[in-house]
């Protein structure tokens, strides 16, 4: 069975503002990146939004179980059933990652802090400068 471990991360350049989102996905010994602008949105928005992407790219490559790593205790919490998820904004991300996390035979979320996620972290916010430099 494939394993997936990775690394989110979302941010957002005022919040709500500019966001960007980062993720790094290693399959099988291959390490693959994303940095993607989002538009304009809040942070929590962005960090939901990295996780899809990955959840997808996860699923997409036939992954049967992933290890994910985010910095964001909020993401972490609300996945875990320790917070309830009461922003409305934030309700159908949490369901889109609720559901793909179902397609997989096991699934992981573990909360770290920043200083270990500076890959994603740099993703994110290069996905915001590279929007600004080309408006």
């Amino acid at each position: 069975m494939k394993k997936a471990l990775i690394y989110t991360d979302g941010a957002s350049s005022g919040n709500p503002g500019p966001a960007g989102i980062g993720v790094v996905i290693e399959i099988d010994g291959q390490k693959k990146t994303l940095s993607e602008y989002i538009g304009e949105t809040t942070n929590n928005v962005a960090e939901y939004t990295a996780l899809v992407r990955a959840l997808q790219l996860a699923h997409q490559r036939r992954v049967g179980s992933v290890e994910v790593f985010t910095d964001s205790e909020l993401l972490v919490k609300q996945l875990n059933g320790q917070y309830r998820v009461r922003n409305e904004g934030l309700l159908p991300l949490y369901r889109k990652v609720t559901s793909l996390l179902k397609s997989f035979k096991s699934s992981k979320i573990t909360h770290i802090p920043r200083e270990q996620n500076r890959e994603a972290d740099r993703l994110s916010k290069d996905a915001i400068k590279k929007a600004r430099n080309t408006r």
